[in-house]
């Protein structure tokens, strides 16, 4: 479990702020996440890496020379919202580019690609390349499926001494799809981890069991089999590696990059003994290990558990893997005048325990004129997003709890964090005399800032398509409130890769819009329209019960979660009903 915290809801930034001090010398702090303190030489490729907190060294422990320029960090098991992600980049963009490398999973392909969407259009040019080496996420012919576990290490250190060397973008982006086409990863969990706060672990193996395949959020494993010694442990390892090896992979006679990670709690002693193993089975197979890498590379809090990477190298990754590099948590020998001075040190530290001010952080966007009617929307806008924080809160621990039965338990602080967010950007937009549409934008920006994930992104992305199917020129009347509902619900669609059936907040958002339609149609006022169809949202929330997941990362665990409703559906029926709550102008159900 998780000892030393102050408030959960903190304790990405905090851990950020201390990490920053303590390796003052090398990175600096900055809104969303850290970067080196050495800027970039003009012209340089910036890489930049990022996911959810937890699992140092990843990601803010590869920041340095020869490695990330930079890491956008989020909430714990969160990736970062799109906000953070641009603000990391353009504090290290030097005029060649940015490369963006994050492991593969929902949340960060979309906020890092839609940040990747805004730099473009800001004339920044930006390339992407997900990590996907977790054998156990997918089969073969379906990586692009796959998750990104410790594997992405070797993916973040070739990519970021190909950006030293010089290489263009178009050259960095390819040397690093090369790494991850040939990097295989397969772990192994013998207990679960416990969040900040949490007092029961995300997932439970019993006790002389393995589980067999875990993901690095809690993701529990895929299998579960009888717990082995470390040399039979070592040798299934590498048996499912061999078994994944790329086509062009030299299984005599070749060279391998080998990353052995333990998850938080098996020690380096422990590592030692399995690393031994190892390397007898890849000396016997005639395979050679370039500078192995044994230690906690990539954890998960304090989960007991190992995983092993293998890269099968070429010339040119062996050189890039075996490149000079500096960062907190990873050293190759640099030259003795690239070493950062220590006239500084004492700045540096004092700079990263700085307090970040948090409305640096957007975009100081201002609401413009707006019809009488709309500002009057706007103000109900804002006061269902308080009562919808309010309904988050009370119901937080119970949606954490749905969603660690096939996920990574943090839906319900993520959610909590988007709304109390939201809230607060509509009342300041409301406040100022804004519209609806650009209360509901500004919302939305500040769900998807503050609440990162999915969840997050999802969530704004829907509000912000809603805002702007309303505009401020006009009250929004019953039809055009219908129209923006389903214009958000087509957007999550789109951008989730989802349909109703496949156990998301969509399985409730969808049925919720038609329900509004229909009364509309017959005549019904917004007000009773959105109270009539506020419980077919909850009925269908609760239908979620009997599907099985066939989206996000749920969908490895689907008999896990038969019988458990969704948690995004679950939310999305508490948000709604608040809403209508508000449009009564009521303050409890």
């Amino acid at each position: 479990m998780t000892y030393l915290f102050n408030a959960p809801e903190r304790f990405a930034d905090e851990a950020a702020d201390g990490f920053a001090a303590v390796y003052g010398r090398l990175v600096r702090r900055v809104p969303g996440g850290v970067v080196r303190r050495a800027p970039l030489a003009p012209g340089t490729v910036a890489v930049v890496i990022g996911g959810g907190s937890g699992h140092y060294p990843a990601f803010a422990g590869y920041v340095g020379e020869g490695l990330a320029a930079g890491a956008a960090m989020g909430n714990v098991f969160a990736s970062p919202s799109a906000q953070h992600v641009r603000s990391v980049a353009r504090a290290v963009e030097a005029g060649g580019g940015v490369l963006f490398s994050y492991g593969n999973y929902a949340g960060d392909a979309l906020n890092f690609g839609e940040a990747a969407t805004r730099l473009a259009a800001e004339g920044i040019a930006c390339a992407s390349v997900p990590v996907t080496d977790d054998v156990a996420s997918a089969p073969d012919g379906e990586r692009r499926r796959r998750r990104g576990i410790a594997g992405g290490l070797i993916v973040y250190k070739v990519a970021g001494a190909a950006a030293r060397e010089g290489s263009e973008l178009g050259e960095v982006r390819r040397l690093a799809e090369l790494a991850n086409d040939r990097t295989r990863s397969i772990g192994v969990a013998f207990s679960g981890c416990t969040l900040p706060g949490s007092r029961e672990p995300l997932f439970d193996v019993p006790r002389g069991r393995m589980a067999v395949g875990m993901g690095v959020h809690g993701e529990s494993g895929v299998a579960e089999r009888d717990a082995v010694s470390a040399d039979e442990l070592a040798d299934l390892l590498v048996e499912e590696l061999w078994r994944e090896s790329p086509p062009a992979a030299k299984r005599r006679g070749g060279r391998v990059a080998v990353v052995l990670n333990g998850l938080g709690s098996v020690k380096y002693e422990e590592l030692f003994v399995l690393y031994r193993r190892v390397a007898q089975v890849l000396v016997a197979e005639g395979v050679v290990a370039v500078e192995p890498e044994v230690g906690e590379l990539v954890t998960s809090f304090a989960m007991a558990g190992v995983s092993l990477s293998l890269c099968w190298l070429d010339d040119d990754l062996e050189r890039l893997w075996l490149a000079p590099a500096l960062a907190p948590a990873l050293r190759r020998s640099l030259p003795a005048g690239e070493l950062p001075s220590a006239a500084t040190t004492g700045q540096a530290q004092a700079a990263g325990v700085a307090s970040l001010d948090r409305a640096a952080q957007s975009d100081g966007a201002e609401p413009g004129p707006a019809h009488e009617g709309s500002r009057a929307a706007a103000v109900t806008i804002a006061h269902g997003l308080r009562l919808a924080s309010d309904a988050l809160d009370t119901a937080a621990e119970q949606l954490g709890r749905y969603d660690a039965i096939a996920g990574d338990g943090d839906h319900g602080i993520g959610m909590l964090r988007g709304a109390t967010a939201a809230a607060a950007e509509a009342a300041r937009f409301a406040g100022l005399g804004s519209g609806a549409g650009s209360a509901l934008e500004a919302a939305g920006a500040a769900w998807a800032d503050a609440g990162g994930g999915t969840s997050g992104a999802l969530w704004g992305l829907g509000l912000r398509t809603a805002g702007a199917c309303l505009g401020d020129a006009v009250p929004p009347g019953p039809v055009a409130v219908a129209d923006a509902v389903d214009a958000a619900c087509a957007a999550i669609a789109r951008a989730g890769d989802v349909v109703e059936g496949d156990k998301t907040m969509l399985d409730a958002l969808a049925p919720f819009g038609r329900a509004l339609r229909e009364q509309i149609a017959r005549g019904a006022t917004v007000a009773d329209a959105w109270a009539a169809a506020a419980p077919i949202a909850r009925e269908a929330a609760d239908a979620t019960s009997a599907l099985l997941p066939r989206a996000g990362r749920a969908r490895l665990h689907g008999e896990r979660s038969r019988g458990t409703p969704d948690p995004g559906a679950i939310s999305l029926a508490l948000v709604v009903d608040a809403a209508g709550r508000a449009g009564r102008g009521g303050e409890s159900g």
